[in-house]
């Protein structure tokens, strides 16, 4: 478990030039990533001194500058106004192989030129064979073991957490996390099913699902979500929502999920009630569901803990794991969030570090605040998943005053 309490700066006055400077390059960042997830790759494999046949540098040149040129124009077609299922699959699959040969061609492709280069091999074609080969070989592997890691159904992740605070009662209650589950433009009915399944299998007093659903309204993906109705608890099915349901009319998203038997936990909590002791499990909207303009849509802690015994443990929904700083400012006891997928494209992952406290995993926050980050259930946009596998998660509770079991 990583403490992580004292990460931040304390003066907040400090971060603000920070995350000032950070949201002026992400403005311009649809612009000059398409352009570098293309344009080095070509370089390093086909314009670093190394003297390719002419049809062979004309052909290569010519894929890379229609992957600069189609892969803007698909995801445009696909997640804008048109929403082009076909086209988002092309896009977001171009995004996702640019990503990876993009890294592979730094990490692997530089300095192999300056080592082939260094241990004598001078022939230039020689080197842009080696190098070239290997760069192109690393990427179609992780390419394909990366898609059948994002289609696969998640492995079980099992942990115990213990909560100080936890009533002897409820030692040993099981709750399971599914989260981004992202139902999108490549259908997964099937893989919904499957995922579905596996939670029954959990026998869980709480299922969880901490936002992003879908890609897409609740109508339009609707036989993707339908799945999500069979689960089975023996206690309650809660859910938030995630950003992403905000780009995506988020209000039917909760009007669905309450249809299929789900408890929408927006700002509001309910208890768990197991061997006379009582778990307070509540949940708020996305950070970003103010700014949606949706009416009554906001993250609002307060109103989720209202009416709730300030002596009782607080188990706690939100979709992103930067919530943690209000949790731990009100001694929320767990929070559950999702959000991340680890990365999902390793090594993403740093950038997601500049935006988010946690990556995956149990952390500790504040004095009493544990946070647990899924690495995410599904995936997003590119069907792929590079060492950051998906997951299921089983949570057992434990009391200090129960008597400890392992999972």
């Amino acid at each position: 478990m990583t403490d992580t309490s004292n990460t931040r700066p304390a003066d907040s006055d400090a971060q603000a030039p920070r995350q000032s400077r950070l949201h002026r390059v992400m403005r311009y960042l649809p612009l000059i990533a398409p352009v570098l997830l293309w344009s080095v790759p070509c370089w390093v494999l086909l314009h670093t001194g190394q003297h390719w046949p002419l049809p062979v540098t004309l052909a290569g040149t010519a894929l890379f500058a229609l992957g600069l040129v189609g892969m803007p124009l698909a995801m445009a077609r696909g997640h804008g106004r048109r929403q082009q299922d076909r086209a988002a699959i092309v896009g977001d699959t171009l995004l996702g192989t640019s990503w990876v040969l993009f890294t592979w061609s730094v990490l692997l492709g530089v300095p192999l030129l300056i080592v082939l280069s260094v241990a004598g091999v001078d022939e230039s074609q020689d080197r842009a064979r080696i190098v070239t080969w290997a760069v192109l070989g690393i990427t179609a592997v992780l390419l394909a073991w990366g898609y059948a890691e994002a289609r696969r159904v998640p492995r079980v992740r099992r942990l115990d957490v213990q909560l100080p605070r936890l009533g002897a009662g409820l030692d040993g209650t099981r709750v399971v996390l599914i989260t981004d589950t992202h139902y999108g433009p490549l259908d997964r009915t099937r893989w919904s099913e499957r995922v579905c399944e596996t939670v029954n299998t959990l026998e869980a007093d709480l299922v969880c699902h901490t936002g992003d659903i879908a890609d897409g309204t609740a109508e339009r993906r609707r036989a993707q979500a339908v799945p999500l109705g069979t689960v089975r608890a023996t206690h309650a099915r809660v859910y938030v929502t995630g950003n992403h349901e905000y780009y995506s009319e988020a209000q039917g998203w909760v009007d669905l999920m309450g249809e299929l038997g789900w408890e929408p936990l927006r700002n509001r909590h309910l208890l768990l009630e197991r061997g006379g002791d009582t778990l307070v499990v509540a949940g708020v909207d996305d950070v970003t569901a103010e700014s949606s303009g949706l009416a009554g849509h906001r993250a609002h802690l307060a109103g989720a803990l209202d009416g709730a015994d300030p002596d009782l443990p607080v188990l706690l929904l939100a979709h992103q794991p930067k919530f943690v700083d209000r949790a731990a400012a009100e001694g929320i006891d767990l929070q559950l969030s999702g959000h991340t997928h680890g990365g999902q494209i390793w090594p993403f992952h740093h950038l997601v570090r500049i935006d988010q406290p946690a990556l995956a995993g149990l952390s500790h926050h504040g004095t009493r605040t544990l946070l647990y980050t899924s690495r995410g259930t599904g995936f997003w946009g590119p069907p792929f998943r590079v060492f950051a596998p998906s997951e299921i998660t089983l949570l057992v509770l434990r009391s200090p005053s129960g008597a400890f079991h392992s999972a």
